[in-house]
């Protein structure tokens, strides 16, 4: 799965790198080194404008952890953070999202979870490692994503707008190389040359969609261990991509 990752670019980054020609410049989002579920994420997609009907490619806020149209409640989309790839157009949950709604998350990297054994009166402790594109490469890493919208029942139609939620997952599949050493899944990622099909609304057959995936960086990645700060979502900051000490075992 990926349960946490880094996005530290500006939206005035994001919108050129992405070509997005439509964002709200008051929205903003401080850089995270620490994304975690639920929490509001950058994403890029593309929507018919209301007035003309023509696609806008946009930079959004999403609420990471999907909420299908029909939940009872927001809080499903904590446990919905990641869609199988070998499953996601047949799962209910995701499969009109997959045919409408796809979009691409940006991200700098993403952490994955060892486990390190118990070593005398050391304790068993959980090791991150993150996991980024190698050689320095400066492209954001452009996940694979899907959204929804969903309705709160429990706000009245007079506030119509606060009562809709924009909620979107990460589609995974089986880890390869570097980042199968630290764990059997990881995101998968679309090639800058592929944006625009995926993005595109009107492009809904699943055997033309499905070959537009590709690992991140083409595979081209590195796992190194990091601060076992990350593993509390209450820490953030650029530190957390500090080396693990030199003295942890596993490090």
């Amino acid at each position: 799965m990926c349960g946490r990752y880094v996005s530290t670019r500006s939206p005035q980054d994001l919108a050129g790198l992405f070509q997005v020609t439509r964002w709200d410049p008051r929205e903003t989002l401080a850089p995270s080194w620490n994304v975690a579920p639920t929490d509001q994420v950058w994403s890029v997609l593309d929507r018919p404008d209301r007035a003309t009907g023509e696609v806008v490619r946009q930079l959004r806020q999403l609420r990471w952890g999907l909420v299908p149209s029909w939940a009872k409640s927001v809080d499903v989309g904590a446990k919905m953070i990641n869609a199988r790839v070998e499953t996601v157009t047949e799962k209910p949950a995701y499969r009109r999202a997959f045919a409408k709604r796809r979009c691409l998350l940006p991200a700098d990297g993403f952490y994955e979870w060892r486990t390190v054994s118990a070593i005398g009166t050391a304790k068993a402790y959980k090791q991150p490692y993150f996991i980024s594109p190698q050689d320095g490469r400066t492209m954001a890493m452009a996940m694979a994503g899907l959204y929804e919208f969903w309705r709160d029942p429990a706000v009245t139609a007079d506030d119509d707008q606060a009562a809709w939620w924009t909620t979107c997952t990460i589609i995974t599949t089986e880890a390869t190389d570097a980042a199968g050493r630290i764990h059997p899944r990881m995101p998968l990622a679309v090639a800058p040359a592929d944006w625009d099909s995926w993005l595109d609304p009107a492009h809904q057959d699943p055997d033309e969609l499905r070959p537009l995936l590709t690992a991140p960086a083409d595979g081209h990645l590195d796992a190194r261990a990091v601060s076992t700060a990350v593993n509390s979502v209450r820490n953030n900051g650029p530190h957390l991509l500090d080396d693990a000490a030199d003295d942890q075992p596993g490090a």
